[in-house]
């Protein structure tokens, strides 16, 4: 065993010792199951203490320990000591630049969730499951998110550099991007081949859904008889803007509700003064649809509004807050989780697909593939964006029989995988 994990070990074991002393200050039963569990933590604590080789570094550890019993309840919760906190609620009040990256913890590492659509990180290509391994120098091994995310901020016009993991490259990367004011392109939308309408949400930040809104007015007036509702890798806006978005498909019934242990339960019921589109739909969706984004996907297909089409969700719907800390810290975790019609928590169980289709992404086999940068996504054309292709063919053809589609393999002509391959 490593000396760094006996560290993690050792400041995991400090952190539970402690909310074992607050327990005790708050007069919890000492027969409960977790304070026992508690209490054998406490007592090997006090063995490493005693009989380790050498005296441990307590301090070093404790934080990395506390922010990993943070993103054991949720990957997207932080804490912040007194300093980065004042630093961080500074930051929040002022306009800054920024270069439009959604993060969370993945692998003990920060992992993209997404971009915001035109910003300095998506120029870059940055990809949901990229890997951020150094902001500015600094190793983001339990680096607390929010902290993260306040270093990646800064004036408008000044530079940050990034080392970064990818699938499709071996070795690591080192990105300088420009911060700066972000800029929210409109939504895309246009009339396809047999009056379908598509239309691609890439954010659902505020002003986004009135946008959508008048884009499928639009679509109507165009002919559309049915629609291609595209949410891949929108992973920006708040749970209630993804509320919103579904109101404008559903007429009635339940989109979401909003409970956590100390909230008491809110629906959100769709208002069909609010509606705007009633004709068939399908809706697409892949491991960057995020947030907002989910709670549309979960509440269309959970009432049988739309087939959704594409890769399970990525798992991320909740309210958070900071809580203050008696030393001038904060912790930012979520009080509140958003949950399906039928009462899924999709942080938890993210939205499936009920029709799977996986996207494989090329893995390079040498450093001769890779000989710098990579370039951002280009937009496919809709005849060659084959999970376009087959969103269209359930919405015109009918739902085919449920089943995973190597769609990669299909479109090089060759035979899927046994795994990969349906009946």
């Amino acid at each position: 065993m490593s000396r760094h994990f006996k560290s993690l070990i050792l400041g995991v074991s400090t952190c539970l010792a402690a909310l074992l002393l607050v327990g005790a200050v708050l007069d919890k039963p000492s027969a409960d199951a977790p304070y026992r569990h508690l209490a054998v933590l406490t007592e090997v604590l006090h063995r490493i203490k005693s009989d380790y080789v050498e005296e441990p570094d307590l301090k070093s550890v404790t934080l990395g320990a506390i922010n990993g019993l943070l993103q054991s309840v949720d990957p997207f919760a932080s804490y912040l000591n007194a300093d980065q906190y004042k630093e961080y609620v500074k930051q929040k009040d002022t306009a800054q630049g920024d270069v439009g990256l959604v993060l969370s913890w993945k692998y003990g590492y920060l992992g993209v969730v997404g971009t915001v659509p035109g910003s300095p990180a998506a120029r870059a290509g940055l990809v949901t499951g990229d890997m951020i391994e150094t902001i500015r120098g600094i190793s983001t091994r339990d680096m607390p998110l929010a902290y993260a995310e306040l270093l990646l901020r800064g004036k408008p016009g000044t530079t940050v550099e990034l080392s970064v993991l990818s699938l499709r490259q071996q070795e690591p990367r080192t990105l300088v991007l420009t911060r700066e004011v972000l800029q929210i392109p409109p939504l895309g939308w246009k009339l396809l081949p047999e009056q379908v309408g598509y239309l691609q949400v890439r954010s659902l930040l505020p002003g986004k859904v009135g946008q959508a809104a008048q884009a499928l007015r639009e679509l109507q007036k165009q002919g559309a008889s049915r629609l291609v509702l595209d949410l891949r890798n929108c992973a920006t806006g708040a749970p209630e803007e993804g509320v919103a978005l579904a109101n404008l498909f559903l007429e009635s019934g339940l989109i979401a509700y909003l409970q956590g242990q100390r909230v008491s339960r809110q629906d959100f019921k769709a208002d069909p003064a609010k509606t705007v589109w009633r004709l068939p739909m399908v809706v697409i969706t892949n491991r960057g649809t995020a947030g907002a984004a989910e709670v549309a996907a979960a509440a269309l297909l959970e009432n049988k509004r739309a087939e959704v089409v594409g890769e399970p969700t990525y798992g991320n719907a909740a309210v958070r807050k900071a809580v203050n800390l008696d030393d001038g810290g904060a912790i930012i975790l979520a009080v509140a989780k958003y949950y399906s019609p039928t009462g899924k928590a999709i942080q938890d169980a993210r939205v499936t697909p009920s029709v799977q289709v996986i996207e494989y992404e090329p893995v390079p086999e040498s450093e001769e593939e890779q000989p710098g940068p990579l370039e951002p996504e280009k937009e496919a054309r809709p005849e060659e964006d084959l999970l376009l292709q087959k969103a269209i063919e359930v919405l015109t053809k009918g739902k085919p029989a449920e089943r995973t589609v190597a769609w990669r393999e299909a479109a090089a002509g060759a035979q899927p995988s046994p795994k990969a391959a349906g009946p």
